[in-house]
């Protein structure tokens, strides 16, 4: 079984969404794991102890000082026991408790003294989820190492809809099975992955660039780490923190990644170019401010260096280098025609006017193209769902 012998504590928050870690308590113990749920006394008004003991097999931990069954180190043998931890719904309260630490209540204190891996299920109304402060404690928890999984968008069951919803069991399943897997799919692998814009500056003040979020290229650099590889995350100017597990390096310019692509690609297995480097340039940047007169000006544009194509030429046969195409119109017959030209071997390609696929969103679309001919639709999912998918079908299509 998949999750033969391990040891996992699933902790349960006072959210709606608790019912869904029933099915995700099933899928773990199915798998072959041993299960512990450690619950919050606000968890309990949504689903009872009892439900996870039938499931488990095992009595659900709720106090800190259990009537007759008291010692003063309950918290540490919890914290010392598992292989990781997930807490599965993590409310927007119980995050801003740990992001703080605090330990009012008994899984609050395991969390604080276990060192072992954490996985975090937000679950919450879709106000919540954009208030800022609840995004930057997750920011501070993203910062400590916590594993941080994207929410869903739909319907809430205040019949609101938006994202803030929890991620589905299946889905927290495959993550909890990615971080306790020791051999992944790029075990032994090193990638080097963009993500972001550039930045072309027109004078001190201004510059050019464009609408992406670096959102993808994350995703898909959060994913390989979680597949055993050794990634590189080379990103233009983004407002997300530094993913934990790897190397981030951060730029401005187009021609900057190019030399941290160049400099770094002669050792590397996987190059995955999601970023949206700008295709040109003003041809000469101003010293200072350019002032409004009221008059025209005429801006005149250079071509930036075209990464893919420098690399093509010093890839080794058995490098994998994966572009990407965003395309408004003749999506997959644009995409073709870039994977010929820069001599790819695969081109992920998307629409931002499919619903779903747009910028800055956390859910994407896309169609993967094979040089060999292949193509797999990944239909919309939220973008950590799609990078995982993207990585399985570069790592198991039979061809590498």
């Amino acid at each position: 079984m998949r999750l033969a012998n391990r040891k996992i504590i699933l902790g349960v928050t006072g959210g709606v969404a608790a019912y869904k870690s029933a099915y995700l308590a099933r899928l773990l113990v199915k798998a072959g794991a041993e299960v512990q749920v450690v619950m919050t006394e606000a968890a309990t008004k949504f689903v009872t102890p009892l439900t996870f003991e039938s499931l488990t097999g095992r009595e659900a931990a709720v106090e800190m000082f259990p009537v007759g069954r008291y010692f003063a180190t309950h918290h540490i043998v919890f914290a010392e026991w598992p292989d990781i931890f997930v807490v599965a719904p993590a409310t927007a309260d119980f995050i801003a408790q740990i992001a703080h630490g605090h330990c009012g209540t008994l899984l609050a204190a395991i969390l604080c003294a276990t060192r072992k891996k954490i996985i975090l299920v937000p679950a919450m109304n879709e106000g919540m989820w954009a208030n800022p402060a609840v995004q930057k404690n997750l920011e501070i928890l993203r910062g400590y190492g916590y594993i941080v999984a994207d929410v869903g968008v739909g319907e809430m069951a205040c019949k609101s809809f938006g994202p803030g919803r929890m991620a589905e069991p299946d889905e927290i399943f495959e993550i909890v099975a990615g971080e306790l897997e020791p051999q992944g799919l790029l075990a032994g692998k090193t990638i080097l992955v963009t993500a972001g814009p550039c930045r072309e500056g027109l004078d001190p003040v201004r510059f050019i660039s464009n609408r992406s979020s670096g959102k993808m290229g994350f995703a898909l650099a959060r994913q390989a780490a979680r597949l055993g590889g050794s990634v590189t995350l080379v990103t233009g100017p983004v407002a997300l923190p530094d993913p934990p597990g790897m190397s981030v390096i951060r730029v401005e310019t187009t021609a900057e990644m190019a030399e941290a692509v160049t400099t770094r690609f002669p050792s590397v297995d996987y190059l995955i170019m999601a970023a949206a480097p700008a295709d040109y340039r003003p041809a000469r940047r101003a010293d200072h401010k350019i002032k409004k007169t009221g008059t025209t000006v005429v801006v005149e544009l250079a071509p930036t260096v075209d990464i893919l194509k420098s690399v093509a030429g010093i890839r080794r046969d058995t490098q994998v280098v994966v572009g990407f195409a965003l395309e408004t119109e003749n999506d997959v017959e644009n995409a073709k025609k870039k994977l010929i030209d820069k001599r790819l071997d695969y081109i992920i390609v998307n629409n931002p006017l499919e619903e779903g696929a747009g910028f800055e969103m956390d859910t994407n679309r896309v169609t993967i193209i094979s040089k060999d001919g292949d193509q797999r639709r990944i239909d919309r999912a939220d973008k950590d769902v799609v990078a995982q998918k993207i990585w399985e079908y570069l790592t198991t299509d039979g061809k590498r």
